[in-house]
């Protein structure tokens, strides 16, 4: 699906950010109350990221039936929907704001999944170049047919915006926080893993 080196790249960015959410949440577990009832927003957050990393790895390797896709979209919607309900319980602006963060990269998520066809329609199946960049951009009457939609473009360059300002804000939390950063290097470095995707799909 990604071409290398970028396929490589990417599957060690996703294994890293999915091992690191899968250890704080273990930790999160081990270290909670007996008597806690439910998943703590955090622990939430860590599911959540370690799901949209091994799909993240998934799809930078292999094409997967329709309705497998169809799966993913459904399960991260619930996931958006799960952060949203977490936002009344916020306190704080940085709260907030990373908990606002992640719902917008599972939007990302979302819109990678169903828009994936319309986003590598201009990528050439048979691995010459020229022929790739002049389908993107409309060059030649059957090579157009499979150019990508302007407002795809548009709609992908907005996401890819989102996820660097997502990957800024993390990085700068990660700079000012007590204690553990390691959490929000993790979320920094799903954000621009996300993003590079996105804009390696686009090509």
């Amino acid at each position: 699906m990604i071409a290398s080196p970028w396929d490589l790249i990417l599957t060690v960015v996703f294994l890293a950010t999915g091992l690191i959410c899968l250890g704080d949440l273990i930790a999160r577990r081990i270290g909670r109350p007996a008597d806690a009832e439910g998943l703590a927003d955090e622990e939430l957050i860590d599911i959540n990221h370690a799901v949209m990393s091994a799909a993240m790895i998934l799809m930078t390797w292999v094409t997967v039936l329709d309705a497998v896709t169809w799966a993913q979209i459904a399960l991260f919607a619930i996931f958006a929907l799960a952060l949203l309900s977490a936002l009344a319980r916020a306190h704080g602006f940085p709260h907030r704001v990373e908990l606002v963060g992640h719902v917008v990269l599972n939007a990302a998520m979302i819109w990678m999944l169903a828009a994936m066809p319309l986003l590598m329609a201009g990528m050439d199946m048979g691995g010459d170049g020229g022929s790739a960049h002049a389908g993107h951009h409309g060059g030649g009457d059957e090579m157009g047919l499979m150019a990508t939609p302007v407002w795809a473009d548009v709609v992908n360059t907005a996401f890819i915006v989102a996820c660097a300002l997502g990957a800024a804000w993390w990085l700068y939390r990660a700079a000012v926080a007590r204690g553990h950063r390691m959490h929000a290097l993790c979320h920094a470095l799903m954000a621009a893993g996300m993003g590079a995707m996105l804009w390696l799909m686009n090509l």
